[in-house]
């Protein structure tokens, strides 16, 4: 049985290394282009009023500058637009510098002295994404922020009334927080830009001040949607190379229908299209260029500050991060242009299609169309050019004169920036008031390009494929040629909808005749949220592109495209197929943080077993086989799919309320613009086999963990062997009652005044000592008596015979050199191994309070808010008990049977209210650990 035990558990552990490396290192390279200083980068302090000072001794708050510049800023008499830059998670003030170098070195460029004055915060760098603590600190001292940096203004005749946040990370949360905050103006800011801040819910729900936190703010910007309707907000996810935080935890949490908010991912960004990670999101220069770029568009030349109107806010951003069109949208506009030319530049086009490339030699050049004989047999038109000025290219002829055309309405507004060439598809049931289409291909500049245009028939050239079921695993492909000539078609991948998914696309080009041709592009489009991307390719060629979702379908939506703008006397064939490392990848992705709470489960489980051992013969179990047992789906998944079915009915839903029991925790929600409610979400959108999949996966956690940890103990031992005396008894490494109680009082007293995580962690040490010296005991009884005659071989390999097994309690008054002291130790060992891991996850949960606590102990000694209030003084309690716990005070305690049903119903409850929320793991245990250390007592 141990032979397939390891096997099986080696497999687990095996599809976990597979996910967790297609979740680290399956996306594309980094193509970010690095963001440079051209000067030194200089951070000059801004003075806070002493009582903010005094409140928030731990923050600052800085005006970014670089040579002349900051010269001429350090007297703080500014005269630019404020931009403020807030830190994420663990990040440092200094990342602002790519923000204010690029928008330094383009006011260069800018007449009339428009520029930025960029400020940024310190943080401190607090872990807020792990400790929620800290969160509403930091919204205050931001707030305190924002007022000082408006007071650095008033000696202006026009000074700014507002301040623009770009929030990285965490720092995009507080950002929206501070409209929670009762005395805040909502005036003072109206543009917010957030670079992957997980808007939706934390990455990972560690204290309940997190979930507080979001819930505030999610309440405030969902129930007050109307008041906070002038606010632009802007969010920005990385993409698949953010394996931090997933780029469906970007989406805005808000109204459906609201135009002044938007979420994308950066693969869709135009002049960007690259995935960004975690870090790399600030500095990258795509990025960096079109929040700069839409900086500038959104100032007022008048007074130099940003603009209050949200109509012109969200036509910039859209036209900077969205669409890209050739020319910005002008608030007054002039819907006709007129073209007044030679008669020798028009040429009437009566192809299909038309390829045309620009001569050395400059010249003016239009074509015309004739829509009247097309307007029947084809639906759109379709344009593109590798000419990627911001010029206007394709009109609509409202008025012809011969052959040229005299009076017509700028279409160009509609046009698309791919990444090697513009695209334009007018539909003609749009074009009704148009006789004629105008494509301008002049070059006055002498600059070469290509155009190409053609007649399309939508339908013709739309094809459908199937997706491959999940569980096909690669094995079956789905596949469809396409062998029309037009330059755009579009796959249709249908029952691809879910975020589970993963596919490998591949598409593969053959040319009969090789010539010189603009580039491939090939599109996936998600019609849902705005997460495409775009892969450019050569032809001939064989490309594989990724398929998957960073946010599943919500209904009544149409479903993914595969856009492929081709090469015409081409042939394509799409093939599909499901890939199971990207499919691994994606669980992990989304579903990741809930594997501790499967990996708790086991462990308790296997304590479970390691009591129930007790109780029947007396004697521990070893720790690999009960933890190897501690796999039990059918006893925990199934209690839990029942209750989702009798929530289904009112009446019990009822009954739930009636007995305050808070809500399910489901799995992660995928879908966009959904609000997150306390782990209220639908849980269609996951199949059922992926919660035993999860379970499979925590218990090879905890399956290779314990076995690790049995091998750090047996090497910490050897190493500590001479520090001790050798020892034959298994009361080494307890504490007397007297000093038991001192150490408790005394980590009571010290996680009150200090932090309940550092008693915590001291307690576990404690313990482990106490198994180390198990360890150097069970080490040297077995040395000894391999040296001495014995009768029993049994106990080499740590086996009893039936005899001795009978004779259990003849062992107690045995001598302290036998074999039955011996397996005393052992089994002390073993039951001492298994809480070890088990107290193990209380303290990993915790120990993000506890490294915050050490990073500002120069401000203060007192972690405040401490999320281990609750519970520290239990847990220290019961890990000093468990200290001096053996197999005999167990097996003789009358609180064993009921302790040892425990852990099963407690089990059930953690996979029910833990999943997205995984402080309250450490609940649990606490529940399972008191009556376990009452036995000791009674």
């Amino acid at each position: 049985m141990k032979p397939l035990t390891v096997a099986f558990y080696g497999f687990a552990l095996g599809l976990l290394a597979v996910g967790l490396r297609e979740l680290l290192t399956g996306f594309e390279e980094n193509r970010c282009s690095m963001t440079y200083m051209f000067e030194y980068p200089e951070y000059r302090r801004v003075a806070l009023p002493r009582r903010v000072a005094r409140l928030y001794p731990a923050y600052g708050l800085y005006l970014y500058g670089e040579g002349l510049y900051a010269q001429e800023t350090r007297a703080l008499k500014l005269t630019g637009a404020p931009v403020l830059f807030l830190p994420g998670n663990a990040g440092s003030y200094k990342q602002a510098r790519s923000l204010g170098s690029v928008a330094l070195r383009k006011a260069e460029n800018m007449e009339g002295g428009l520029h930025f004055n960029v400020f940024t915060v310190d943080f401190n760098e607090e872990l807020v994404a792990l400790y929620g603590g800290s969160l509403l600190r930091q919204t205050h001292f931001l707030h305190e922020s924002i007022k000082a940096i408006l007071r650095l203004y008033k000696h202006l005749k026009t000074p700014p009334q507002s301040v623009v946040l770009v929030g990285h990370s965490m720092g995009g949360v507080v950002a929206r927080a501070l409209f929670t905050l009762p005395r805040f103006n909502t005036n003072l800011v109206s543009l917010i830009i957030t670079q992957a801040s997980p808007h939706l819910a934390p990455v990972l729900a560690l204290d309940p001040y997190l979930l507080d936190f979001y819930s505030a703010v999610r309440q405030k910007w969902v129930n007050q949607a109307k008041k906070l309707r002038n606010v632009t907000v802007l969010s920005v996810g990385g993409g698949y190379r953010d394996y931090q935080v997933r780029s469906g935890l970007t989406s805005l949490p808000c109204p459906p229908g609201d135009p002044n908010k938007l979420s994308l991912v950066a693969t869709a960004v135009p002049r960007t299209w690259v995935s960004t990670d975690h870090l790399s999101i600030v500095w990258c220069k795509e990025l960096v260029l079109a929040t700069v770029r839409a900086f500038f568009d959104l100032l007022d030349p008048e007074t130099r500050q940003f603009t209050v109107n949200p109509e012109k806010k969200m036509a910039v951003l859209n036209h900077h991060f969205i669409t890209h069109p050739v020319r910005m949208l002008e608030e007054t506009q002039d819907s006709s242009i007129s073209i007044l030319d030679f008669p020798e530049a028009w040429s009437e086009v009566n192809a299909l299609r038309l390829t045309y490339s620009t001569p050395k030699e400059g010249q003016v050049k239009y074509f015309l169309f004739a829509l009247s004989s097309r307007r029947k047999a084809y639906s759109h038109f379709y344009c593109r050019s590798n000419n990627l000025e911001m010029t206007s290219w394709v009109y609509g002829c409202v008025h012809k004169n011969g052959s040229s055309c005299v009076r017509a309405v700028d279409l160009s507004m509609e046009t698309e920036l791919l990444p090697p060439y513009k695209v334009l598809i007018l539909s003609l049931s749009d074009l009704s008031s148009v006789t004629h289409l105008v494509v301008s291909a002049s070059n006055l500049n002498g600059k070469q390009f290509t155009v190409e245009c053609e007649w399309q028939r939508q339908e013709s050239q739309t094809l459908s494929v199937p997706a491959p079921h999940v569980l096909s695993f690669g094995l079956t492909v789905n596949d469809v040629s396409v062998n029309s000539s037009g330059l755009l078609h579009t796959i249709k991948l249908q029952h691809f909808h879910q975020v589970y998914q993963a596919l490998r696309i591949n598409v593969a080009s053959q040319c009969k005749v090789p010539k010189d041709r603009l580039p491939n592009v090939y599109r996936i489009n998600v019609p849902w949220f705005r997460e495409d991307s775009l892969t450019t390719v050569s032809v001939p060629s064989v490309t594989e592109l990724s398929g998957m979702l960073h946010t599943s379908r919500p209904d009544n939506t149409s479903g993914v495209l595969l856009q492929l703008h081709t090469a015409p006397n081409c042939q394509y064939k799409v093939s599909v197929r499901t890939s199971l490392p990207r499919v691994l990848g994606q669980i992990l992705r989304f579903c990741g943080p809930m594997v501790p709470v499967y990996t708790a489960v086991t462990l308790l489980l296997a304590c479970r077993g390691q009591l129930s051992s007790i109780l029947k013969s007396r004697r521990a179990a070893d720790m690999s086989q009960v933890v190897g047992k501690g796999l039990q789906p059918h006893e925990v998944n199934l209690p839990v799919y029942i209750l989702h079915l009798l929530l289904s009915w009112s009446w019990f839903q009822e009954a739930w309320s009636i007995l305050y029991l808070p809500p399910m925790d489901a799995l992660p929600s995928a879908v966009p613009d959904t609000t997150f409610h306390e782990g209220v979400v639908p849980v269609e959108e996951w199949p059922h086999l992926l919660s035993p999949l999860l379970y499979i996966l925590g218990a090879a956690v905890a399956y290779w963990g314990s076995a690790l940890l049995r091998l750090i103990m047996r090497l910490i031992s050897l190493i500590l062997a001479p520090l001790h005396r050798p020892s034959v008894s298994r009361d080494c490494g307890t504490v007397r009652l007297q000093t038991q109680l001192l150490v408790t009082l005394c980590l009571t007293v010290v996680g009150g005044l200090s932090c309940g995580a550092l008693s915590i962690f001291v307690a576990f040490l404690l313990h482990l000592y106490r198994v180390l010296r198990l360890q150097m005991t069970e080490r040297s009884l077995s040395h000894m008596l391999n040296l001495a005659p014995r009768k029993h071989k049994g106990a080499e390999n740590g086996t009893v015979d039936a005899e001795s097994l009978s004779k259990s309690k003849e062992c107690n008054g045995a001598p302290l050199l036998s074999e039955c002291a011996l397996q005393e130790v052992r089994d002390d060992l073993q039951l001492h191994l298994c809480l070890s891991a088990l107290f193990t996850l209380p303290v990993m949960l915790i120990a993000p309070s506890l490294i915050h606590w050490i990073r500002n102990l120069r401000y203060s000694t007192r972690l405040d808010p401490d999320p281990c209030w609750p519970c520290f003084v239990p847990l220290i309690i019961v890990y000093m008990l468990l200290i001096n716990c053996n197999t005999l005070k167990l097996s003789n305690s009358k609180l064993l049977p009921l302790t040892s049903c425990l852990p099963l119903p407690l089990s059930i409850a953690m996979v029910t209210f833990s999943p997205l929320h995984l402080y309250r793991v450490t609940y649990f245990l606490l529940a399972a650990l008191v009556p376990l250390a009452s036995c000791c007592l009674l």
